[in-house]
């Protein structure tokens, strides 16, 4: 199978921008900080985030054998709600799909990838969905990241009215973003759109060569104590490089390096807590949006003491 890159079309900031957003399950649920300050965040920068409608679960896991077409169906689903979208003027001529959630990126652009590039899977599936409208191979799958580097980290600095001056901040990817090559929005080995985007609201940000390694992923289920070592590791080099926070894009990496800290202390008398971050409550907190947003109440380590050090919250 071979793969194209798409190149994203450069956004000018003149006007409102809608664009359909797929939301995923965790956002609606253990993530609700992370959907809410993102989609505070994106309007403060003219961008609408339009949740597709009727949208489903994406699948979860992006199926690797060359004959399970089943697990595709769902992706190519949404998709078809995409097209929708722009069939009844929700949108115009707009074909982008833009995720939070670094899992659900990396399976609907898999499933995306794959579909496009293999006529006879895309018919398959069709055929399989004959009361849904054929899916055109159309849509472009991006993460928010993409989206706020299509739109330009001068305008997010443009938009800034506290910046986060002073806050040591260390940006951790995990894996979903970042690999496979053909799927990831960065150097897997070198990423650096997190730390634009911290510098951008005014952030120190700090590099760890952790940045990139796994958080243990589904692991937290039946090993929490296998989770809770790989998140001292992360969580330590983070604080010895001078981090004072993390910053993240994925829920389940969120979980496991905030939530599983509980388990950290357990093992590790001398680890000291550090608060974990999305970087859309980082955006929120920059633009100067209404507490309501940032969510801090779903964070397991409270953030909110180091803000107020830093006088960035009352």
């Amino acid at each position: 199978m071979t793969t194209t890159k798409t190149e994203t079309p450069k956004l000018t900031g003149t006007e409102n921008i809608k664009i359909p957003y797929y939301p995923g399950c965790t956002l609606k649920t253990t993530a609700k900080n992370f959907e809410n300050s993102a989609v505070a965040a994106a309007r403060a920068l003219g961008i609408e985030l339009l949740e597709i409608p009727r949208w489903n679960c994406c699948g979860t896991v992006f199926s690797l054998t060359d004959d399970d077409l089943i697990h595709h169906v769902a992706s190519v689903r949404n998709f078809i709600r995409v097209q929708e979208m722009n069939d009844y003027g929700l949108v115009k001529n707009e074909n982008r799909l833009v995720t939070l959630c670094a899992m659900c990126f990396n399976t609907l652009k898999s499933t995306n990838l794959r579909v496009k590039n293999n006529a006879e899977d895309l018919k398959k599936i069709n055929d399989l969905m004959y009361r849904e409208e054929n899916y055109g191979g159309k849509v472009e799958v991006l993460h928010f990241l993409e989206l706020l580097k299509s739109l330009g980290f001068e305008k997010i600095r443009d938009r800034v009215k506290k910046p986060l001056k002073g806050l040591k901040i260390a940006p951790y990817y995990g894996c979903m973003i970042l690999r496979p090559q053909e799927i990831g929005i960065d150097d897997p080995e070198d990423p650096t759109i997190q730390r634009d985007l911290l510098l951008s609201l005014g952030a120190d940000s700090v590099d760890t060569p952790y940045k990139r390694v796994c958080c243990g992923s589904y692991q937290t289920v039946k090993e929490k104590n296998i989770v809770a070592e790989l998140a001292y590791d992360i969580l330590s080099h983070a604080r010895k490089e001078g981090a004072e926070a993390m910053a993240t894009v994925c829920p389940l990496c969120a979980f496991n390096l905030d939530h599983r800290q509980k388990e950290v202390k357990a093992s590790h008398s001398d680890f000291e807590e550090i608060p974990v971050f999305y970087v859309t409550q980082l955006m929120a907190i920059a633009f100067a949006l209404e507490n309501e947003c940032y969510g801090f109440d779903q964070n397991y380590v409270d953030p909110r003491p180091l803000l107020a050090s830093k006088s960035l919250i009352k």
